[in-house]
């Protein structure tokens, strides 16, 4: 692996809320995700999802946001502090989104994650900021709609995840696939 960033910041909620609370360090858990978060699980804990279908697969287990989309949203007069916006990992100096699906990234000395998909930012955004929804959605060039929200991925190693750790990545093998929204 690669280094290829920093962990800024980790956070978790034991309850289905839009923010997380942030800690001196989570633990991440092989097949499940956040120990203590109310995503954690096997299967898909996003309400929305059990509600179609309980048994579905967790590709949600743990949601890392860029640091930079907080100064990108702060330079718009949108002050968002860590875990504000679900994330569990906070990072810096790694490009989430151009990551393609199943990209592994290693956080601090044990914890490996891989990359399932880009988290599809939802209307609670707004209740959190008036306006913030719409700011992390964009267009790129040729008109296609650009998720800024960060990332969810699945958690192949456990281990202890604290700010400051290095973020290591190994890119998926070719053919790499692009993110869509898990």
């Amino acid at each position: 692996m690669v280094a290829g960033g920093l962990v800024t910041a980790v956070s978790r909620s034991p309850a289905h809320t839009l923010t997380k609370e942030p800690r001196a360090s989570i633990r991440l858990l092989a097949g499940l995700g956040v120990e203590g978060d109310a995503h954690l699980g096997a299967a898909v804990k996003h309400r929305s999802r059990v509600a179609r279908d309980p048994t579905q697969p967790n590709l949600r287990q743990v949601h890392l946001l860029h640091a930079e989309l907080h100064d990108e949203l702060a330079s718009a007069g949108l002050e968002v502090a860590a875990g504000e916006m679900g994330e569990n990992v906070t990072t810096r100096g790694i490009d989430l989104l151009a990551l393609p699906t199943g990209t592994r990234l290693g956080l601090g000395p044990d914890a490996v994650v891989e990359v399932t998909g880009l988290r599809n930012p939802c209307r609670q955004l707004d209740e959190l900021r008036p306006g913030l929804m719409a700011a992390t959605l964009a267009r790129d060039e040729y008109g296609a709609l650009v998720r800024k929200a960060g990332v969810m991925a699945v958690v192949l190693a456990g281990g202890e995840v604290r700010p400051g750790d290095e973020i290591r990545f190994e890119l998926a093998p070719e053919p790499r696939r692009a993110l869509e929204p898990v």
